[in-house]
């Protein structure tokens, strides 16, 4: 068995909604059946135990290495403790491959599940050793490292819950939320309202306590020292005992409270001093360790953060009971866990020693020992909520204390005896201000009820009824795709939206281009969802895309399908005929919202009936108004859309919009069938969205088939009264639908000029001059500098031989380059001609054109 290549398909994609691998697995004759191999699932579930029932697997009569490979990946997730429940096996067309599917929660952790499933199945191969201990350890370590951390993740959990889409930026805890000109991040619990300058402040302990005294807030007095004498000093003026912390710390390391002795305070000061290069020296107030957070203009939470400590059981010393307590399965290392395991360091041996104890002391049944004398969790502290114990007027403290500083999330940490009276009653006081607080007190405290602080931040970015979203179409097809995606862009346009727009010719950002590579996939799709200014996005999904990532959104508002017809780029891709490539088609109108609408054409049966599976509403156009499948949905009452004489109708029981097709540019008057097909998809896409009739009316007038607004999509120029036509059409019912066109126009003859792509089929590359041989008087046949895999002169070779059985052509002529082929055109070009140019590098084959219409028109003046 061998694993040829894995995919991560990071949104809904072919198989599943889930984010998943893909992984190409072949397998030898022999690991096409477990039952040829003997004693392998004995020796598989002496392994791993948890692998489940295989013969479960798709029940099948045989149970091939690559199903148990998708089995044991899962399975080894699940163990792990990671939430999926997906995956799935398929066979290719190729005896002995499959496509193994496997959902992930995390990339990185799928990954190395699939490396560790291939090893396990390796070693029961072999009969040699697994360690499944050490895989799930690895795995779950890997898992605790990758996955949001409990602040991060009780937000975006908020979100999901709202239906706010999301995108993780980093590795780390940078996080958009919604899309385009709705999105906001977060870094932690901190959002990006909070200013700079807010944090800043924050982190200032020294400044922070200055701007809440001027504000008449309590705080202890104390000043920042500049070395251990200098912090003694301070000490003994403030008057013990003492708290000496780091001036811009956080999470409460190196702090040191509760300080009476000079030798504690020195060994405090050396503590703090490896935190930050500036130390304070406050007044100890004593109290309770409380914890208040603040979101926006309230408090949401509150906790009392109580300081590590164990019970004596008059058996085991201090360090034996540490351990004991950090075996607690709660506990553990950073910030994934409920509570954090104590730490034996510097602060902890002042502490006890404060208290006339040390590591190995026994302590008595029952006696309490303290090993620090703060309450932070992250230093293995526990937490008990007191939210709904808080005095209004500490409450309102608090929040005075966050927008003193500028923090619209803010963590205030104040020491009083209880929370049931204001801070002035009984001279408690706030010692600090956090700008990213952690949220995990109030998510699992200890003791007391969890608190809902991600909703309660999620609020304060998206009000109720706001969900961060954009409007989004996506556009797929075989054909059409493109000018449809730029006409829906336009009518988007045209309604005051910013628009960010995705197509094979690049990335338009409000009528900017700012990619110009071939840009229809998931990338280009999520560069624009990132971008600020965009209020609405139209993206053409390419089946590429989508077979190699997923679709870049979790649902759209409209999807178009404008046709499947013979297809493209059949063959690659395990892409073999039209219903598998309707199979890919088909994920966008899957995973259209369910208040959406899809868009699909009525007259392409494979295209119709994805009508009956769509999780929305369905527009169906053509421009036949009695096909039978249009009939019957009108009679329901359903959107159709249609031709009626010289008019596009667009019908939904008893309204009906009509609009002349002489008022569309793009349609030549009606005369162009296909341009005709892609304005009724817009149309419908328009109307899912609910623009307004006369924006739409306005758009189609003012948007026609030029270089500019379509470029390679039907672009006419005039040469010496002859007609040229520049089109990108590259494959067979593109140039069907061209020449359809072009035999509308007038012509004393028509001419040809096309080269092939070589990762096409032989018969796809013959089929294409077998239609235009029908047609067209003469051919130019050129061959460009890609041929992608193909011998020199292949290419054109299989257009000839297209062109063997033609019933009108009766010149043909090769030419290297696709230049020089146009060159060539021009000059054979006579008054009344019509030529069609079919250009493969459309940005510098149009400029070209353009320059030499121009120069032509130069001449004539």
């Amino acid at each position: 068995m061998e694993i040829t290549r894995v995919r991560a398909l990071r949104g809904p994609n072919l198989w599943s909604r889930h984010t998943s691998l893909q992984a190409s697995v072949s397998c030898l004759p022999g690991e096409c059946d477990i039952n040829e191999l003997p004693e392998f699932e004995m020796r598989l579930r002496a392994r791993f135990p948890q692998v489940g029932n295989l013969q479960a697997i798709g029940q099948q009569q045989s149970i091939s290495l690559a199903q148990v490979l998708e089995h044991s990946c899962l399975a080894l997730q699940a163990q792990a403790g990671c939430p999926v429940t997906f995956s799935r096996t398929v066979p290719s067309r190729e005896k002995g491959l499959f496509q193994v599917v496997v959902e992930y929660t995390e990339e990185a952790v799928g990954r190395l599940a699939l490396e560790l499933a291939e090893s396990l199945i390796s070693a029961s191969l072999h009969n040699t050793d697994f360690d499944l201990s050490s895989a799930l350890a690895d795995l779950q370590s890997l898992d605790e490292d990758e996955r949001l951390g409990p602040s991060t993740g009780a937000i975006v959990q908020a979100a999901i819950a709202r239906g706010i889409p999301y995108r993780r930026l980093t590795r780390g805890s940078l996080v958009q939320l919604g899309w385009g000109r709705k999105q906001h991040r977060i870094q932690a619990a901190e959002i990006d309202r909070t200013s700079a300058i807010g944090e800043s402040i924050a982190q200032d302990k020294q400044l922070t306590k200055a701007l809440l005294r001027a504000a008449g807030i309590p705080v202890p007095a104390g000043r920042v020292v500049s070395s251990a004498a200098d912090a003694w000093s301070a000490a003994q003026d403030i008057g013990l005992p003492v708290v000496v912390k780091p001036r811009d710390g956080n999470q409460g390391r190196g702090v040191a409270v509760n300080i009476t002795t000079e030798d504690q305070l020195y060994r405090a000061y050396a503590s703090a001093r490896e935190e930050s290069r500036d130390v304070m020296v406050e007044r100890f107030m004593p109290g309770y360790d409380f914890r208040v957070l603040v979101v926006g203009n309230q408090v949401v939470a509150a906790a009392r953060r109580d300081p590590p400590m164990v019970i004596g059981d008059g058996v085991q010393s201090v360090r034996q009971l540490v351990d004991q307590v950090n075996a607690d399965p709660r506990r553990g290392d950073g910030h994934a866990n409920a509570l954090t395991r104590i730490r034996l360091d510097d602060i902890a041996i002042v502490t006890l020693e404060a208290q006339g104890y040390h590591l190995d002391f026994v302590p008595e049944k029952g006696m309490p020992v303290i090993l620090r004398n703060n309450g932070n969790l992250s230093t293995g502290g526990s937490a008990t909520d007191v939210t709904d114990d808080l005095h209004p007027d500490l409450a309102a403290r608090a929040v005075d204390a966050a927008r003193m500083v500028g923090l619209d999330v803010c963590g205030v940490d104040l020491v009083c005896e209880n929370v049931n009276q204001s801070l002035e009653d009984q001279h408690g006081g706030i010692v600090e201000l956090n700008a990213a607080p952690g949220l995990r007190m109030h998510l699992q405290p200890s003791y007391g009820k969890p608190r809902a602080v991600g909703e309660a931040i999620i609020a304060e970015l998206y009000p109720a009824g706001e969900d961060g979203r954009i409007p989004i179409v996506a556009v797929t097809g075989t054909n059409g795709k493109t000018t449809t995606t730029r006409l829906i862009g336009h009518l988007l346009a045209k309604a005051g939206q910013r628009v960010g727009i995705t197509t094979t010719d690049g990335v338009y950002i409000d009528g900017e281009r700012i990619d110009a590579d071939d840009c229809a996939g998931p990338i280009s799709a999520r560069n624009v969802l990132l971008h600020p200014h965009v209020d609405a996005a139209v993206f053409e999904t390419a089946r590429g895309g989508i077979l190699r990532q997923g679709l870049a959104f979790d649902r759209c508002d409209v999807a178009v399908v404008t046709n499947i017809g013979l297809g493209d780029h059949l063959g690659m891709a395990d892409i073999h005929s039209v219903e598998d490539l309707a199979v890919v088609k088909q994920v966008v109108v899957d995973n259209v919202s369910p208040q959406g609408m899809a868009v699909l054409n009525a007259a392409d049966p494979i295209v119709a009936r994805m009508g009956n599976t769509c999780p929305s509403a369905v527009t169906f156009f053509a421009r036949d108004k009695l096909l039978p499948l249009l009939v019957s949905r009108r009679e329901r009452g359903d959107r159709v859309i249609y031709v009626d004489g010289a008019q596009i109708v667009a019908e939904q029981g008893a309204f009906q919009w009509r609009i002349s097709m002489a008022d569309i540019p793009l349609t030549f008057g009606g005369r162009i069938d296909f341009q005709v097909e892609n304005v009724m998809a817009a149309i419908g896409a328009a109307w899912g969205l609910n623009l307004d009739w006369s924006i739409i009316a306005r758009g189609l007038a003012g948007f026609s088939s030029d270089a500019t607004m379509a470029p390679g999509r039907f672009n006419l120029f005039e040469y010496r009264g002859a007609t040229v036509i520049a089109d990108y059409g590259h494959n067979s019912d593109a140039i069907q639908a061209l020449c359809q066109a072009v035999q509308s126009l007038p012509a004393r003859q028509r001419l040809v000029v096309i080269s092939g792509a070589g990762d096409r089929r032989d018969e796809d590359i013959r089929q294409q001059t077998r239609i235009l041989g029908d047609v067209f008087d003469q051919v130019l046949l050129y061959q460009d500098a890609c041929q992608r895999g193909r011998a020199d002169g292949e290419v054109i070779g299989l257009l000839r031989e297209g062109l063997s059985g033609a019933q009108r052509t009766g010149y043909v002529e090769e030419i290297y380059g696709e230049f020089a082929a146009i060159d060539r055109a021009l000059a054979l070009l006579q008054t009344g001609d019509v030529c069609l140019i079919l250009i493969d590098q459309v940005d510098a084959a149009l400029a070209y054109l353009a320059e030499r219409v121009a120069a032509q028109t130069v001449l004539v003046d």
